[in-house]
């Protein structure tokens, strides 16, 4: 279970890793790069951010990427966030966009089946 100091520090971590995100590496890409979530450890020592992908085919060389500027990263956050620890990022990408796809083409699929 979440606890509310994960949550609030999960928030700062993507409010900020989202402007990053805009300022360092959006204008690389041709698609919108977003940070859906950010969940953090128990002991706020780790953030786990999920990122989605919009018009984007090259999905895992911006993963791959991210990883390689996981330092930099970091270093920004914890610049512009106070925090007792500068967390480790994990970085995944979210797949919850292609779950909906998928099923909103079955539902398709059902209705027209249907008729």
């Amino acid at each position: 279970m979440t606890g509310r100091r994960q949550k609030r520090v999960g928030s700062l971590i993507k409010e900020e890793l989202s402007r990053l995100l805009i300022e360092t590496f959006q204008n690389s890409f041709s698609g919108l790069i977003t940070v859906t979530e950010v969940d953090m450890s128990n002991d706020l020592k780790t953030a786990h951010a999920y990122i989605s992908f919009l018009g984007q085919k090259k999905r895992e060389e911006i993963l791959d990427l991210l990883e390689k500027r996981k330092g930099f990263l970091r270093k920004s956050i914890a610049s512009r966030v106070k925090l007792k620890y500068n967390p480790k990022l994990i970085f995944s990408i979210d797949r919850t966009p292609d779950i909906q796809e998928k099923i909103e083409k079955l539902i398709k699929m059902a209705r027209k089946n249907e008729k």
